[in-house]
């Protein structure tokens, strides 16, 4: 008998991209012992949709939504596979998916979780949908399959093992990092997992600029610095890696040094800062080349352009913010340092 396989779709208002997720699972050409979607307390007609799918169950939320996390801990408690796949609602697995994934886990005995990669037919063409999409299949068709992360949109784990780690922590009640989270005590625990770039999937997301960064900043950003400094460990791996923190250094130095040459307006000094910042901004190109080559190839030039302004800007946010909280952490410390010496010790 083969190894079974349980998807798990969390849904909150998704009756627009539902049909399209649930109708690729179905397209797979290893069909899954069964696939669980577990509604959110939608408002919308998620639930509607996916009760009237052959072969799916539905498990119904209550009490308002309770994020994805919870959700997919919901399915995980009912399903009845020795894998669990995690998928999301607005993800259409490519037909071959869940047959990699099998045959990843039967080919690896010790391995204990894997994950894939959105592909790079993202259907919106505006420039933040292409961009966030896109940025996430070069970064996962470039990782290190030897991951010490895990990502819920497209992959997965074995049961025992989920379960034994207490599942997704369901304190993250918005999509934010809690697959990440998982990742880290997956690694801490010594579970082997693994970066499958051939699995791949459609996302269905259509971004605007406001929601890309929103997103990054409050539900990816400030989570990720957080848990890194409760871990006390900065990983180097997809885009936290050496060149990625070098990037950002060189694009602030631009952008500091652009800032200064526009404060002087004119002058030696003023053509020098402006020097600068060329160089930072070059540099900081220069060191991820083939991503920017990748985007000219995916979008030409207009949406390359676009690209690299996101780029550089989704950079500096992003080291901003892990800048900033570590700062706060380092000034807290530093006042509650007095306090600890002064405090009368108890005889």
């Amino acid at each position: 008998m083969g190894m079974r396989f349980s998807v798990i779709v969390p849904v909150h208002n998704a009756q627009d991209t539902l049909d399209y997720c649930l109708a690729g699972l179905a397209r797979s050409s290893r069909p899954p012992h069964e696939v669980i979607v577990v509604d959110d307390s939608s408002t919308d007609d998620s639930a509607g949709i996916a009760s009237t799918q052959p072969g799916v169950t539905l498990v119904t939320g209550t009490h308002g939504p309770r994020g994805a996390a919870w959700a997919r801990n919901q399915g995980a408690e009912r399903a009845s596979g020795e894998i669990l796949v995690f998928v999301d609602a607005d993800v259409v697995v490519h037909a071959d998916a869940l047959e990699r994934m099998i045959r990843t886990f039967q080919a690896e005995p010790a391995l204990h979780a894997l994950f894939g990669s959105y592909d790079e037919h993202p259907p919106y063409s505006n420039i933040p949908s292409r961009f966030k999409n896109l940025l996430h299949h070069y970064v996962h068709q470039q990782g290190n399959p030897r991951a010490t992360s895990f990502w819920s949109g497209c992959g997965a784990i074995k049961r025992e093992t989920f379960l034994a780690l207490g599942g997704f922590d369901e304190r993250y009640a918005r999509p934010s990092i809690e697959d990440i989270e998982l990742g880290v005590r997956l690694a801490r625990a010594g579970f082997c997992i693994r970066l499958c770039p051939e699995i791949q999937a459609t996302h269905l997301k259509r971004w605007t600029l406001t929601q890309l960064w929103r997103t990054d900043i409050f539900e990816r950003a400030i989570p990720w610095t957080r848990l890194v400094l409760r871990e006390a460990h900065l990983p180097d791996d997809l885009n936290l890696g050496w060149r990625s923190r070098a990037s950002a250094l060189f694009s602030w130095l631009g952008l500091l040094f652009g800032i200064t040459a526009l404060c002087v307006s004119a002058g030696s000094f003023a053509n020098t800062m402006y020097t600068g910042a060329l160089l930072g901004f070059a540099l900081s190109t220069a060191l991820n080349a083939d991503l920017h080559r990748f985007f000219l190839r995916q979008g030409g030039v207009r949406f390359a352009v676009g690209a690299w302004l996101l780029h550089h800007a989704y950079l500096l946010y992003g080291s901003a913010v892990f800048g900033a909280l570590v700062l706060g952490q380092a000034l807290r410390r530093a006042a509650a340092a007095p306090l600890a010496l002064t405090k009368p010790r108890t005889p």
